[in-house]
């Protein structure tokens, strides 16, 4: 089950992250975490850019509504998604934690 806990400012996301991937896609869940496949190399901030990038997208917010508050330089990465309720952002997220890659 996705882990997302309420913040003063938005919502944290637990990610797992993998950086040098084939394609960009979210692959489900594991341990709690959204697994974020990019295929950015974990170069200079790249692959935490496209990561923030592909969950704008995927969610319909501008880019700098997502920020990383721990793990820029760890595949675990916990970020704050500003402007979007919980409930709203388990719903945008359900089809990947159901259906894993995608």
């Amino acid at each position: 089950m996705l882990d997302l806990q309420p913040h003063a400012d938005g919502v944290l996301l637990n990610v797992k992250a993998q950086a040098g991937a084939r394609r960009n896609a979210l692959r489900g869940v594991h341990d709690g975490a959204l697994r974020v496949a990019v295929t950015q190399v974990a170069e200079k901030g790249k692959a935490n850019q496209a990561i923030i990038g592909l969950l704008a997208d995927t969610l319909g917010v501008p880019r700098s509504a997502i920020e990383i508050v721990s793990g820029e330089t760890t595949a675990r990465k916990k970020l704050l998604i500003r402007g979007m309720p919980l409930e709203a952002l388990r719903r945008s997220l359900q089809p990947y934690v159901d259906n894993g890659p995608g």
